[in-house]
């Protein structure tokens, strides 16, 4: 049992809360019972240790997880509840945590097959937005999210918060954006950018039957050079006076209007459509030079 916060295993852990320390040592924090669950649970979480305190900890579900997990040769960690709740980011912590592996694919060794659904973000800024994301790729069946460029990190404990255990459900991948395009059109993919200013309304587009949807950051949305790649542009009617959505809320209107559309699709037996573009259609966006601002979108 560990009682003092300045014991060396409890500072290792809280550095975690740094990306720097995350990123270089592909390892991340996770707490609350029903995200070390899930973790626990799924064939891609890696707990590599799990902490416990147990002036805490009174579900007894989650007691017998911990239980199961030490049988599975899992480390277990006891603190006191000071001690916890020094490592916690929660009101009224729950006394169960976790030190896990990031899981991180290359975008190389993706192979899409027809009804696949992949979400690529630009540049997302707000931790909280992609935990978001990520909530909905799973509820959709999304096969996961594909981050471009730079941006939040999915580790953060704000977004596996807002993931509610999805980060562990879903794949992650990191892509350069010349990467990004070149697989697109390697993989046949109808790549469809949201953006405010276009012509065909979110449930009047073609999404085809291999889908990435392209979404930009927070404030600049999408650039024109990622606009000019996509197959598709969409926007989302806004009938009152602000005039942008939340990005998470923006990507989950778009992703139930794909999932609408496959289950239409499916019951009617009628095969799904590819609109996406041949290589050779596909504009020489290396030319392209000027990225003008676009609308804001509100975080």
């Amino acid at each position: 049992m560990i009682t003092s916060t300045a014991n060396a295993r409890v500072k290792d852990i809280r550095s975690l809360q740094r990306r720097k320390e995350r990123d270089s040592r592909g390892l991340a924090y996770v707490e609350g019972i029903r995200t070390v669950l899930g973790a626990l649970e799924s064939e891609w979480g890696d707990v590599a240790l799990l902490l416990v305190a147990p002036g805490l900890l009174t579900s007894d579900h989650a007691l017998a997880a911990v239980a199961e997990a030490e049988k599975r040769g899992i480390e277990r960690l006891d603190l006191t509840a000071d001690v916890f709740k020094s490592l916690s980011n929660r009101d009224g912590p729950q006394g169960l945590a976790a030190v896990v592996r990031q899981r991180w694919l290359s975008l190389r060794s993706l192979e899409l097959e027809d009804g696949d659904t992949w979400i690529a973000l630009t540049a997302v800024a707000d931790p909280g937005n992609l935990g978001t994301i990520l909530r909905t790729a799973d509820a959709i069946g999304a096969r996961g999210i594909i981050l471009v460029e730079d941006s939040a990190d999915p580790w953060a404990p704000t977004a596996m918060r807002a993931s509610t255990g999805a980060i562990f459900t879903r794949h992650l991948v990191r892509a350069e954006w010349s990467a990004f395009v070149a697989w697109t059109r390697e993989q046949n993919v109808t790549l469809v950018g949201a953006t405010d200013d276009a012509e065909t309304p979110y449930r009047g587009a073609d999404y085809g039957s291999r889908t990435v949807l392209l979404m930009g950051s927070e404030r600049e949305g999408l650039s024109k050079v990622q606009r000019q790649v996509c197959h598709q542009l969409v926007a989302i009617p806004m009938r009152g006076q602000v005039d942008s959505l939340n990005l998470g809320v923006a990507a989950s209107l778009v992703l139930y209007e794909i999932l609408d559309q496959r289950e239409a699709s499916s019951a009617s037996g009628a095969p799904e459509t590819s609109s996406a573009l041949n290589v050779s259609d596909s504009p020489d966006v290396s030319a392209v030079t000027d990225v003008p601002e676009v609308a804001e979108v509100s975080e």
